[in-house]
């Protein structure tokens, strides 16, 4: 039997050979002791009793290392150059590894191989290296060898811009690419764990070897497309974390996902993620997006990227509303819409049919998404709508006419979706902040037919009071800033606001409505809105429901109280008296503040902190208009405090 020598005698013989003359002999006996070592090696797995199979492995372990040492003395032999390596001591070691048929010696021998010879070498022998791993054992675990192999040729690659054209030279993509495929046809059990793992890896080369090969990173994705199961999901986990790790390093790569849109066979692998595992692929892909401020700026390339984020876009089959995180859903449903504003083209032509190919994704959401995607929607068209501000025309022919009128068109179409949810408050909103971009692009009928939606809607679909207070002022705070109604519409509009704010369900909340009305008669920049009469109209009858509240047993002191609203009207009346209204004058004034005082001294007026010091304040600066002179000064000497 052959005994293996200590690793000192190896040495020994390496220092014995050192002179050129004897080099070849060095390298024989080399060779020869470390296939002898492996052969005894392999045998000692089936010598002795099963009951000694333990000790024998664990034999097997201590001697392993001695056998791997036998390769690692062959590479530091100063005579083992590029030529003599790819003649004589590649082909000798790769046929003893092929030959010994263990499969634990196999994967042991090839990892030596590939770690302690030099990458110069591996690149120059890659074809031969790689014509092995299919004539391995099929339960060797090729994928980490072949894995360690192409990590260390793209750092390799990486180390110096001069090595890179050995890689072009030796066609190095072309062979790896070659050998995987032989590697998974040999082995027919492979697992598609493994296959994916192999894809990665390969991808991993190609990303860092050949960053600007786009045809070659899709060859990959495509050759991992043929291997996968055909029109079906993948059940394995690991394999899963695989095709996320193969789909995102294009992203980590280029930054950017255009460039990934630009990859025929990227989608086609996606579409063999399940339907929860491509949520968190498209949440990675809008999170590179969001990272990389990346600007999606065709059509076209919106409608490749909504369709491989398509599954947080809409429903899927089969899922019950129950199986769906809340928060988690909230947090997806915010990213898309937070995607939509990095959407943007400058030519108006393709931002509309942007804007196109938006709507036709986002309606299909459900009733569940559109509240968080139908108003991003809006103010990327509301962005178009003011780029486009003084422009008029109409479509020709079957051209898309990117004007505002056609915006406005598609926004009241998006809004009436939105109304299907229902989602009546944020509907309203929408309408007043396209009823706004109407009035900019001095549009009377379209911002109108805005604002006459708006009303149909809190008539009809607002019942809570909260929400009917804080609608209209809304209204109120929209319409006061409008400017391209004419007397008529104005009116109309006008009327029914005040209307409505003296229908409110809470004293309070009718007065404070009331008195906002009071603007919609006085607009500072508009000459022609200055009708000071109305004004004090509303503020009287903000004062009769003031006194309204105040005889009601069941006053909600936690809404400020009767003397409260008194002090704010008198604010309102203050506002107008300096704004020049002439109906407005000091005697009102006067006989506002005494009424206040006898209210606040009766004795069914409960103490309330805040209201004395609303009141204390306004006082004080009614004292320091009065010092401060001029004509605003003039106007308030007569009012005694």
């Amino acid at each position: 039997m052959f005994f293996p020598p200590s690793l000192n005698f190896v040495y020994h013989v390496f220092l014995l050979f050192r002179d050129a003359e004897t080099v070849n002999d060095a390298i024989e006996f080399v060779l020869q002791n470390f296939t002898e070592m492996n052969k005894l090696w392999v045998r000692m797995q089936h010598q002795g009793p099963t009951r000694e199979k333990d000790k024998r492995e664990k034999e097997r372990s201590q001697l392993r290392d001695l056998v791997g040492k036998n390769l690692h003395v062959l590479s530091q032999i100063e005579g083992v150059d590029l030529d003599v390596y790819k003649e004589t001591v590649l082909p000798r070691i790769l046929e003893q590894v092929v030959n010994c048929k263990d499969d634990l010696a196999q994967h042991y021998l090839m990892d030596c191989v590939i770690q302690v010879f030099p990458d110069e070498y591996h690149l120059q022998t890659l074809e031969t290296l790689l014509s092995a791993f299919p004539q391995l054992q099929p339960s060797v675990d090729i994928k980490t060898v072949l894995s360690q192999l192409m990590d260390r040729l793209s750092n390799y690659a990486t180390s110096s811009t001069e090595v890179l054209p050995e890689f072009l030279q030796v066609e190095a993509f072309g062979k790896l690419s070659n050998a995987i495929g032989k590697v998974i046809e040999a082995q027919v059990d492979m697992p598609i764990v493994g296959v994916i793992t192999l894809y990665v890896s390969l991808l991993t080369f190609t990303l860092r070897v050949h960053p600007d090969r786009l045809d070659y990173v899709d060859q990959v994705l495509g050759a991992c497309v043929k291997k996968l199961p055909v029109k079906a999901k993948l059940e394995d986990s690991k394999a899963t974390k695989q095709i996320v790790a193969l789909l995102s390093a294009p992203l980590e790569k280029y930054n950017d996902i255009v460039t990934a849109l630009k990859l025929p066979n990227y989608p086609r692998v996606m579409d063999h993620l399940d339907n929860g595992t491509k949520k968190v692929m498209a949440v990675v892909i809008i999170q590179s997006i969001m990272k990389n401020t990346t600007c999606i700026s065709t059509a076209d390339k919106v409608e490749a990227l909504f369709e491989l984020i398509k599954g947080l876009m809409k429903d899927v089959e089969g899922t019950e509303d129950d199986e769906i995180d809340e928060e988690d859903f909230k947090e997806e449903q915010n990213s898309v819409a937070r995607l939509i504003h990095m959407l943007h083209n400058d030519d108006p032509e393709e931002m509309l049919k942007i804007i196109y190919t938006v709507r036709k994704y986002i309606i299909l959401g459900g009733p569940r998404r559109l509240p968080f995607t139908v108003p991003s929607l809006i103010f990327s068209a509301l962005k178009l709508v003011r780029q486009l501000q003084g422009q008029d025309g109409e479509a020709v022919g079957e051209e898309v006419s990117a004007t505002p009128k056609k915006i406005f068109q598609i926004l009241h179409q998006t809004i009436e979706d939105l109304l299907s949810v229902p989602s009546p408050e944020l509907a309203l909103r929408l309408y007043l902040q396209c009823a706004e971009a109407a009035n900019d692009c001095d549009l009377e009928p379209i911002a109108y037919e805005f604002f006459t939606q708006a009303f149909v809607l809190y008539e009809e679909e607002v019942a809570d009071s909260k929400a009917q207070v804080t609608a209209i002022h809304l209204i109120i705070g929209t319409l006061q800033r409008m400017n391209v109604f004419g007397v008529e519409n104005r009116d109309t509009l006008t009327h029914k606001a005040t209307g409505y704010s003296a229908k409110l369900l809470k004293k309070p909340d009718q007065c404070r409505a009331v008195y906002a009305c009071s603007h919609l008669f006085w607009v500072d920049d508009q000459d022609g809105i200055k009708d000071g009469e109305r004004v004090l109209l509303c503020l009287k009858r903000a004062l009769r429901i003031a006194n309204a509240a105040q005889q009601m047993a069941n006053v909600s002191r936690g809404s400020g109280g009767p003397v409260v609203l008194f002090i704010e009207i008198l604010n309102k009346y203050l506002y107008f008296f300096e704004k020049g209204n002439p109906q407005i004058t000091s005697s009102i004034l006067q006989g506002l503040i005494e009424l206040i005082k006898t209210e606040m001294q009766s004795d069914t007026f409960a103490s309330d902190p805040s209201a004395d010091s609303f009141f204390a304040s306004t006082l004080r600066y009614v004292e320091f208009q009065k010092q401060k002179g001029g004509v605003i000064g003039e106007k308030y000497e007569p009012i005694k405090i």
